[in-house]
Formats: C-alpha cells, sequence, structure tokens
C-alpha cells in the first residue's frame, strides 16, 4: 500500500515542470489565435510575473511564439516537430477514420472525433461532409475545458460523479470565460444522463446545430466522443433521433473494433 502511495504523490521538485506544462495547455488553446499572457495567468491560476518569465524560457525554447502584432502567445514549431515523433502516437484515429468518412458521406456532414486529455478535450479528427455547406466547427488538435461542446459534454458525463465534480471545479476560471457558469453546465450533464446523447440547439457556428453521442469500449469505458454537426435547416428536430442512431451505429463499431485491436496486441 505504502508503494502504492509512493507512487501516485507527486514528484517532489517538480513544480516548474509542471507549471510549464500548464502554461503550454493554455497556449495550445489558443490554436491559430493565440491567447494573451493575462488569460494564461487566469487560467493557471498563477501570477502574471511568473506566467511571463515561463513564457519566456518557453519562447527561448522554441515552445511558443509571440505574435509581433497582437502580443499573443502561440504553440511554437518545437512542439510540433515532437509530436511527429509519435506518428502512431493516437492508433483511435486510425480506427475511427472509416468511420467518419462513411457516417460523413452517407449523412452529409461534418463528423468529429474528440478524446479526453485531463481536464480537457481534444479534437483529434475531423471529416468534412458531403453537402455542400460544411461546418467546419473547430479545427484538428482543437482544446477545450472538459464540457465545453457536445463533444466534452459527453467525455465529461463519462466520468464518475466525484472525479467529474472535482473536473468543473478545477475548470471554473476557464469556464466562466466562456461564459458558462457551473450550475449550467450540471444542468446539461443532468439532460446528457437522461437522452444518452449531447444535442445543442445553438452550435459553436451561428446557425448551426450539433450532436454527440459517446464511443465506448465494450466493457463500458468511453474512449471518444463522436460529434456531427450540421446547419439548422439540415437538422430539424424530427432528424435527430434517426441521426442519433447512425451515429451510435458507427460508435458502437469503433468500440468493437478497438477491442479487437488490444486483443491482438495480447497475442
Amino acid at each position: 500500500m505504502a508503494d502504492a502511495a509512493a507512487e501516485s504523490a507527486p514528484t517532489a521538485g517538480a513544480q516548474s515542470v509542471r507549471r510549464a506544462l500548464a502554461v503550454l495547455r493554455i497556449v495550445a488553446a489558443g490554436q491559430e489565435h493565440g491567447v494573451r499572457l493575462l488569460d494564461v495567468a487566469q487560467a493557471t491560476d498563477l501570477n502574471r510575473a511568473t506566467v511571463h518569465r515561463l513564457l519566456q524560457v518557453l519562447a527561448e525554447e522554441g515552445a511558443v511564439e509571440q505574435d509581433a502584432a497582437t502580443r499573443r502567445y502561440l504553440i511554437g514549431g518545437e512542439v510540433s516537430l515532437m509530436g511527429l515523433a509519435r506518428s502512431a502516437g493516437f492508433p483511435l484515429r486510425a480506427v475511427a477514420a472509416p468511420h467518419l468518412q462513411a457516417l460523413a458521406e452517407s449523412e452529409g456532414e461534418t463528423c468529429f472525433l474528440t478524446i479526453r486529455n485531463g481536464d480537457d478535450s481534444v479534437c483529434l479528427a475531423r471529416h468534412p461532409g458531403s453537402y455542400a455547406v460544411k461546418v467546419l466547427s473547430i479545427e484538428v488538435g482543437a482544446r477545450r475545458p472538459l464540457g465545453v461542446g457536445v463533444s466534452g459534454l459527453v467525455l465529461l458525463g463519462s466520468l464518475p460523479e466525484e472525479e467529474r465534480a472535482a473536473t468543473i471545479q478545477r475548470n471554473v476560471r476557464r469556464l466562466r470565460a466562456l461564459r458558462i457558469e457551473p450550475d449550467e453546465l450540471r444542468q446539461r450533464l443532468r439532460v446528457l444522463q437522461r437522452r444518452g446523447y449531447a444535442y445543442a440547439p445553438a452550435g459553436i457556428v451561428p446557425g448551426t446545430r450539433a450532436l454527440a453521442v459517446p464511443v465506448r469500449h465494450p466493457q463500458g469505458t468511453v474512449l471518444a466522443g463522436l460529434a456531427v454537426t450540421a446547419i439548422r435547416d439540415r437538422l430539424p428536430d424530427e432528424r435527430v433521433p434517426r441521426l442519433v442512431q447512425a451515429m451510435e451505429r458507427h460508435a458502437r463499431q469503433m468500440g468493437q473494433q478497438w477491442a479487437e485491436r488490444e486483443r491482438a496486441k495480447r497475442r
């Protein structure tokens, strides 16, 4: 028991590393728009002097860049190059790819695969729909607090109750920066639990709607969120059940194929 406790305890002397990674995650969430120093300080709950010092060091190492015109910080090329070292780092994306394509082509709408990373959701893959008007609401790599967006809501809702509550509490500052109150998020979670899927009648892009279902391992663990976005006229209320059914079918097949991949690796 003592050994297990020691393994789970925070590593001594690693505070600067943890702070730097926390800063990188917030900068990554800014994507091409970037984030201000103030935004990073508020999201990480660090003082501005500490954040400024960390950003300077990260910039010197090429991990972040600062836009000369806007003064906003963006992820640097060094981080992108490091990611290339693990081209097979996300095998779930390969499993999901044919399903995203098939769903996008059969239903005409853009499909997204999103995974959980700590207290965030990250868009892992996207496939544009076959319909002429394509709703590309978020980019691959987009990082948002868990609970934001339909896939983020599905992923947050999959956590045990205590972990879910703790995640919301840790993300309070970031959620409020996006004008989402914790009580509002808890209400959305209650609706999700009742329906079994997430539905946004007003999507991120004005005039759009979005749906998401969980991608589950056959043993019940949620692996990812599968989402579809469409312009409002393409997703009337009467189409929702049929589209959810199609999404759940592909999500179930993804989960089964993932389990088969795991079994094959153990042989």
